[in-house]
């Protein structure tokens, strides 16, 4: 036990020390802010862009209906011919014209409509343009067949489904969405601590043996003690840089959302929102579906299953390390890592939130390769207590299994050199 507590101290301090350790620490939560204020004010300059679209209409039924609107400015060209209206459009550099040509039926004026631009438009723009289209050939054709628009108009319903459970609570339409938000963060961001500090196992095992340090260690450690203290001592020094991180973090983009005002611009937002009775209503279920989030099981729960995956996994990593000789030689293995996790992703995103309590999200909750990703996804969806034990203890089985297995070709692969090994070879380790 006091072998084990030595490495564990020297693996801690060894990582603690590391400069590139040190100035990630200082340096991530600045480029994790200076990302948020870049995409917030490369929003606001796309917001504030403005395009020039001419409109060239033979039939004369649209000039009044091209209004400008939020990022479109549209400009009358028909008195023009339209070759005249095409150069001018390329000499002001504007950003496309519209033709309208002049057809027999409402049928084939919309199959004849033609954009011209340099560059293909965006989906948004186009859409506008088809509306505004599609809307004044379809009140013409209740004109043609003596329909009241007025009467049309006001016989329209409008839906507005209230979510209610049996209990009598109300809850927002984007209540799933807030939840997925939740589970998906906590999911991710355990996938990218388990890569990063599982390949700090990796390369510390991978450097030791390079050094031929570790035949010299072994010589008073047994093997397995040795990797569990990689393990313990590396995640320590993870937890610690996690911890800075979350404390810098939050200093600084509370710092930062204040000097730059974009607090002021999410009120404002907020509050544009709100002008509406419906709107305003959607924003307090939205609030109250917040507040009743099992955010402390949340917290609790990635706790556990940091710890659990991160052991699983870093033995998994400990285990390539010690059979390699360097980074490179271990890119064959990686597959078996990276795939239940990139798995436990796509099942958490793409099943989770369309059902998060069928079969498929309900399995892959309970296999230990995919459980600490997907649990953490369904945890805010509201999960019994008895499955989340199941999982819980499903993956203390298994750490125990993959430690041994690790154990036993770590012991074993420390002191190979020279030669790619491959699965049939350390399958034969196993038995050593």
């Amino acid at each position: 036990m006091s072998n084990l507590k030595l490495i564990i101290r020297r693996e801690f301090i060894a990582r603690v020390r590391n400069k590139t350790f040190v100035v990630m620490t200082f340096l991530s939560p600045l480029i994790l802010v200076g990302m948020i204020l870049l995409i917030t004010w490369l929003a606001t300059l796309n917001n504030d862009e403005v395009h020039k679209i001419a409109f060239f209409d033979e039939t004369g039924l649209f000039l009044s209906d091209f209004k400008d609107v939020n990022g479109i400015d549209y400009v009358d060209y028909s008195q023009l011919t339209l070759n005249d209206a095409k150069d001018s459009v390329v000499i002001k550099k504007m950003y496309g014209l519209l033709y309208i040509p002049n057809k027999q039926s409402n049928r084939e004026l919309a199959k004849s409509i033609q954009f011209y631009a340099d560059e293909a438009p965006s989906i948004s723009i186009l859409n506008n343009i088809e509306d505004v289209i599609a809307g004044k050939l379809t009140n013409q054709n209740f004109e043609e067949k003596g329909l009241d628009l007025d009467v049309i108009e006001n016989s329209r319903a409008k839906v507005n489904i209230q979510i209610e459970n049996f209990s009598g609570e109300k809850t927002s339409k984007m209540s799933n969405y807030v939840k997925m938000f939740f589970g998906g963060a906590a999911g991710y961001f355990l996938m990218m601590f388990i890569i990063i500090y599982g390949n700090m196992v990796m390369r510390s095992v991978i450097e030791e043996k390079a050094n031929r340090i570790i035949e010299i260690i072994i010589s008073s450690v047994k093997p397995l003690q040795l990797m569990m203290g990689k393990i313990l001592g590396t995640s320590l020094a993870g937890i610690l840089q996690f911890a800075i991180w979350v404390i810098l973090g939050g200093i600084l983009l509370a710092v930062t959302t204040s000097v730059f005002g974009i607090e002021s611009q999410s009120i404002g937002i907020e509050q544009s929102l709100t002008l509406q009775e419906d709107n305003q209503q959607e924003v307090q279920l939205l609030l109250q579906d917040i507040m009743k989030l099992p955010l402390g099981t949340l917290v609790v729960s990635f706790l556990v299953y940091f710890i659990g995956g991160y052991f699983l996994y870093s033995s998994i990593y400990a285990a390539i390390g010690a059979a390699v000789d360097s980074e490179t030689d271990s890119q064959q293995f990686m597959l078996p890592i990276i795939l239940p996790l990139m798995l436990g992703i796509y099942v958490g995103f793409f099943s989770v939130i369309e059902n998060p309590h069928g079969t498929v999200s309900t399995v892959f909750s309970m296999i230990p390769l995919t459980s600490p990703i997907v649990m953490l996804m369904r945890i805010p969806f509201g999960v019994h207590w008895w499955e989340v034990v199941i999982s819980i203890l499903l993956l203390i089985g298994s750490i125990i299994f993959m430690v041994w297995l690790a154990g036993r070709i770590y012991r074993v692969g420390i002191l190979m050199y020279g030669k790619k090994p491959t699965y049939k070879e350390l399958f034969k380790w196993l038995k050593y």
